[in-house]
């Protein structure tokens, strides 16, 4: 039946280097946060996806998309419904190449972040099948430039909370509006661009805390790079 299903599309689990919470965890916030279901995007592993088949299985009521986080040299790109992990660390195009052969769905992740994104030139002419113009890590300024590239270029526009720990899950969310009975129909909307980012972006005593959070983990695992 048609409806509108509120998703977040972008939460890192214990499987990413910076993150900690166990998938349980996550599924166990998305009532609380008032949304459907999650993708789990990991930094450039997919060792979380079994554990989210187990608990599909298991919450049937909610929608849990396979997905990754994949570094690439000028920057983040999400992929939903990949088995695998794309290679890290090649170049975008390479990576929207392997992302295209296994019919998999691109969207480049917070593209105006000064850290990990690609920046405007990429975002205005990479040719992805989405924008992440709601992310919740992000300033409310660096959210809108994202949501104009991707309102004008007509792809879609998704959302989600970049979380790292629970009480985050939720806080940036997409909405996309169509018949939904399976999560390849949520992959179908996606490419056709029947989605928008929306939620909370970060106040300036948020980004405050951000930042504090994301230096102590930076020091935590040597200041390697994702």
């Amino acid at each position: 039946m048609t409806a509108t299903v509120r998703l977040d599309l972008h939460v890192h689990s214990r499987f990413s280097p910076d993150g900690h919470m166990e998938l349980g965890q996550i599924v166990d916030q998305l009532g609380v946060a008032g949304v459907q279901g999650f993708a789990l995007t990991d930094h450039n592993s997919v060792a979380g996806h079994p554990r989210l088949r187990e608990l599909q299985a298991a919450f049937p009521m909610y929608w849990l998309i396979p997905g990754v986080e994949v570094s690439t040299q000028e920057g983040h790109l999400l992929v939903y419904g990949a088995g695998e992990a794309p290679p890290a660390h090649r170049p975008l195009a390479e990576t929207l190449d392997w992302v295209r052969a296994r019919a998999a769905i691109s969207v480049l992740a917070h593209p105006f972040r000064r850290a990990h994104g690609v920046g405007r030139a990429l975002a205005e002419r990479a040719p992805v099948d989405g924008i992440e113009t709601a992310n919740g890590h992000n300033a409310e300024v660096t959210n809108a430039r994202a949501e104009l590239v991707a309102a004008r270029r007509g792809v879609s526009a998704t959302g989600g909370s970049d979380a790292h720990r629970p009480a985050d899950v939720g806080r940036a969310f997409t909405e996309l509006t169509g018949d939904v009975s399976c999560v390849d129909d949520i992959l179908s909307l996606l490419r056709r661009g029947a989605s928008r980012g929306s939620g909370r972006s970060l106040s300036f005593g948020e980004q405050i805390r951000v930042s504090t959070q994301t230096a102590l983990s930076r020091a935590a695992r040597g200041f390697r790079a994702i």
